[in-house]
């Protein structure tokens, strides 16, 4: 059976043939040449000879290259140099630091883009507490952990054909049912339910989006997120917190005894670096570290952790935090040692994005850096925001940022 199928290579149109020709017919000149080196004496039958061997060289390589572009042709039929991107992206990104990411919404999945420039090695854990818009209607109707935030990030680490990712980010405007629903969130619903494993839906969809790095749910179990105020009263559900517009004591998650991903817990302490954010304090940072054990394996871990502090303050969550704030809010949910570095943004914001954001009463997150060493952390301050449309992290320079750390960090080990 194996010798039919090498005689498929001898297929008219297979664009080989030639060339496999072309290369054996070099190896028999450069043996005949070699042959005629060893047997001739005289000077000119031996020039002869050289000339044979350069030629059969030459042959060789020719028919070599032509065999490997034709079959490159066919797996790379957009751009041979697609080669060249995937050999670096195999070879050279798989070296890279071993970074975590924990996070949600949409500053996890812009940090992402950046990082994938830099390491393949990237682990996101991601919250699964996410309970409005499409995520939760289909948490509802199908009794699955909500898609959205995994589906973020899945589509920041792809490396597929960027169609591939609109198509997941494809929102339904029109229909009864569909309306408001993504795409991507349709397709990881439908494979959990095939497969009856919502974590086996993500490593199939990641499998589909060709991603680079790993996205994991920080658990599977169905959670809660839970608010508790001043007042006494609390808030359930993740979407319902910043409308309440009430200051946060305290959040947690109900049931409080959910269970860490082995995977994520697995990562966090192989990691060089684990970042905690961008992203919303209380909604989407917060919800991971009240998962079982996780706060402490990232206190416990030998990586550097970085905390990536927001831009702005945020309505119904942060309204007044400074960046110290912000700090002392994951240290008194946690423990002391949860954060080695702060990120701080000291670049200005423009005129006309303060505007904007002030109608929504977000205001630049003051950076007062005395408070946080205060907090036994290092500070860096770094101009990271960016203002197109919306004011967010540059994720190159944020991901510079890790990248270079863990590079200074490793080199004084």
């Amino acid at each position: 059976m194996k010798i039919l199928k090498a005689f498929k290579w001898l297929y008219p149109g297979m664009w080989v043939k030639r060339w496999i020709l072309l290369t054996v017919f070099g190896v028999i000149m450069i043996s005949m040449g070699f042959v005629m080196v060893l047997l001739e004496q005289h000077t000119k039958n031996k020039t002869f000879a050289g000339i044979i061997i350069i030629l059969g060289i030459l042959a060789v390589v020719t028919g070599i290259k032509r065999i490997i572009k034709s079959l490159v042709a066919v797996f790379l039929p957009q751009s041979e140099d697609d080669l060249v991107d995937k050999v670096y992206k195999k070879r050279v990104l798989e070296k890279g630091p071993k970074i975590v990411v924990i996070g949600g919404g949409t500053g996890l999945a812009t940090l992402l883009r950046g990082l994938k420039e830099y390491t393949s090695n990237i682990t996101a854990i991601v919250t699964v507490a996410d309970d409005g818009g499409s995520s939760g209607r289909l948490r509802k109707d199908f009794d699955v952990l909500p898609p959205g935030d995994i589906r973020n990030c899945l589509v920041a680490l792809a490396d597929a054909e960027p169609l591939v990712g609109k198509l997941f980010q494809f929102r339904f405007e029109e229909g009864t049912e569909l309306a408001g629903h993504n795409f991507g969130n349709l397709f990881i619903t439908a494979l959990s339910k095939v497969t009856g494993d919502f974590d086996a839906a993500i490593k199939e969809s990641s499998k589909v989006l060709a991603i680079r790095g790993r996205v994991l749910p920080s658990t599977l179990d169905k959670v809660n997120l839970v608010a508790e105020h001043p007042d006494g009263s609390e808030t359930v559900g993740e979407s319902l917190i910043p409308k309440s517009f009430k200051t946060i004591k305290r959040i947690h998650l109900r049931p409080a005894n959910c269970r860490p991903t082995d995977e994520a817990l697995d990562a966090i302490r192989k990691a060089d670096v684990i970042a905690l954010g961008p992203g919303s304090l209380y909604t989407s940072i917060m919800p991971n570290l009240m998962v079982g054990r996780i706060y402490q394996e990232i206190i416990n871990s030998k990586a550097v952790k970085i905390y990536i502090c927001n831009v702005m303050t945020q309505k119904g969550e942060t309204e007044d935090y400074k960046a110290s704030d912000h700090l002392r809010a994951i240290i008194d949910h946690t423990a002391q040692g949860i954060v080695d570095y702060c990120v701080i943004n000291t670049a200005k914001i423009k005129p006309e994005m303060l505007e904007k954001y002030k109608t929504e009463e977000a205001y630049p997150v003051i950076p007062d850096t005395d408070n946080l060493k205060k907090l036994k952390c290092k500070v860096i301050e770094a101009h990271i925001a960016k203002s197109e449309g919306y004011v967010r992290h540059d994720p190159d320079k944020v991901s510079k940022i890790i990248v270079d750390l863990a590079a200074s960090l490793k080199n004084t080990k």
